[in-house]
């Protein structure tokens, strides 16, 4: 896991949730914005209180900083959001009290998609988000601004064998659905119940063979339109609320 390592992330949302989860991780915030805008009363009451350096700049200072970015005016410099292995996955798994509920994205490359299926796995009380090492994208700035304090509390787990690590969920019991807009079923039409992990694959690519090979179940999301495909981080909030409905229900 790296611990030690900062970054910056940037954007009003993205710091004002890091501050009110964890704001031991801000050890710097960089300023161009006026001090008396309402938005910006919680981030200085709380930077406030825990001591934290707050650095009037110039806009230009910031772009520099954080060059292409729409950081409104706001940047943050903050120890590195968690990234933990496949050895760390298990100890979870070990420790968990509920049935496992996992959301597994195979080769996203998107950091805004993959900020937005980090955001709803969190909404929808998903113990850990895995993605592979290679070929993914990780936990960049755009990420963490785009998952609103998501990246800092739902446990995330870069894996170097995608493969290796699915065939381990299914020895521990742990049902794979995975997303393919060829399967015969829906979403709707099987068990969500349980100890479960949901799949789903890259942009415009989906699942690849193997990993395809490797879930127990596919399952698609029905369309009644025009659009043949869905983006990846809308069809993840579909599949785990789906199965957040099943589990209140039962």
């Amino acid at each position: 896991m790296n611990k030690n390592q900062s970054e910056y992330i940037y954007g009003i949302h993205a710091i004002k949730a890091l501050l009110q989860i964890n704001p031991a991780k801000i050890t710097t915030i960089y300023l161009a914005r006026q001090k008396s805008e309402p938005n910006l009363r919680t981030i200085l009451q709380i930077a406030h209180e825990h001591k934290i350096s707050v650095i009037s700049s110039s806009q230009r200072d910031l772009d520099v900083l954080l060059s292409d970015t729409n950081h409104q005016g706001i940047i943050a410099q903050a120890k590195s959001a968690g990234v933990y292995d496949e050895s760390e996955l298990e100890i979870l798994l070990d420790n968990l009290e509920d049935s496992p509920f996992l959301l597994i994205l195979d080769s996203v490359q998107d950091p805004h998609n993959l900020g937005a299926c980090l955001r709803t796995a969190n909404a929808a009380g998903v113990h850990a988000v895995i993605v592979p090492k290679d070929k993914a994208v990780g936990i960049t700035p755009a990420v963490r601004k785009v998952a609103c304090g998501a990246a800092e509390t739902t446990p995330f787990f870069a894996v170097t064998n995608l493969a290796r690590t699915l065939d381990m969920l299914k020895k521990r019991g742990i049902w794979l659905f995975g997303a393919d807009a060829e399967a015969k079923k829906t979403i709707y039409q099987v068990d969500l119940c349980g100890s479960l992990g949901i799949v789903l694959g890259a942009e415009g690519f989906g699942l690849r063979r193997l990993t395809r090979e490797k879930c127990d179940f596919l399952i698609s999301i029905p369309l009644r339109g025009t659009v043949t495909s869905l983006n990846v981080s809308v069809a993840t909030g579909i599949c785990l609320f789906e199965a957040v409905r099943r589990k209140i229900d039962n």
